[in-house]
Formats: C-alpha cells, structure tokens, sequence
C-alpha cells in the first residue's frame, strides 16, 4: 500500500461524512475508529475481507 492511498481513503471518508451533515465531533469519533480498525488489521480497512 502505497503512502498516498491512506490519506486518499482518510479524505473520501470525510467528504462521506460532509455530505451526509455528520456534525465535527461525531467525524472525529469515526475517524479515530477507522484509525483504531486499522492499526488492529495491520493494514489498510479497503483490503478487509469476513
């Protein structure tokens, strides 16, 4: 995975967030969950599978 693709997935993820009226706070919560699912995969979440 290549160092631009994370913040590529960070940044679609907000837009996501900014167009469904996600208020700041409750953005911040996703993201460090995102940020938490990540470091617990050892991977990018994109490449997850069941």
């Amino acid at each position: 995975m290549s160092d631009q693709h994370v913040p590529a997935l960070r940044q679609r993820f907000l837009e996501d967030m900014r167009i469904k009226g996600l208020q700041p706070k409750t953005q911040t919560m996703y993201l460090r969950a995102m940020h938490d699912f990540t470091r617990f995969l050892g991977r990018s979440p994109d490449t997850a599978t069941p």
